[in-house]
């Protein structure tokens, strides 16, 4: 089994939102890009919800409007064992200092969990938090779940951005 390690937190530095996910997928952890995979539908649902299309944009293009708009990404496990992506295959999890990264972001107001997983594991990391916390449904195209009523939930995002 080989161990996998999430990558540093990307985005905004003054984040009023940060978006967890798990643990990248090994689509993203080759090409050191979140949400790499071509069938996963993270950027589509954050465009939505940040009311910005991110699709189009090169990933470095899309880190500046993330920035430029107070969000940041980052995930909830800083290692795991896992063979291929799936979440559900973790084992010996590791989590990254999310209390941490929340008490150096003063301005932090909400964190989004892309995922049960994420929100399972974040959760527990956070512990007692004044922070608005908002499990969203993942973004990963193993969630079956059509399209729209995902970017309804992940409408829920839009009160904690900066205005474009």
């Amino acid at each position: 089994m080989m161990l996998k390690a999430s990558m540093a937190p990307v985005g905004a530095r003054n984040a009023r939102l940060l978006v967890l996910g798990s643990l990248p997928g090994d689509a993203s952890l080759a090409a050191q890009r979140y949400y790499a995979h071509p069938t996963n539908q993270f950027w589509r649902l954050l465009g939505v919800a940040i009311g910005e299309d991110l699709v189009d944009l090169h990933y470095d293009a899309r880190r500046a409007r993330l920035a430029a708009r107070g969000v940041a990404l980052w995930d909830v496990v800083g290692e795991a064992v896992r063979p291929g992506s799936l979440d559900g295959a973790m084992r010996s999890v590791r989590h990254n200092a999310l209390a941490g990264y929340v008490a150096e972001h003063s301005r932090l107001e909400a964190v989004g969990f892309n995922g049960k997983a994420a929100a399972a594991i974040g959760r527990r990391a956070l512990g007692e938090t004044q922070l608005r916390l908002i499990d969203l449904p993942s973004s990963s195209a193993a969630n079956t779940l059509r399209f729209e009523p995902k970017a309804e939930r992940w409408r829920a995002l839009a009160g904690f951005v900066d205005p474009a």
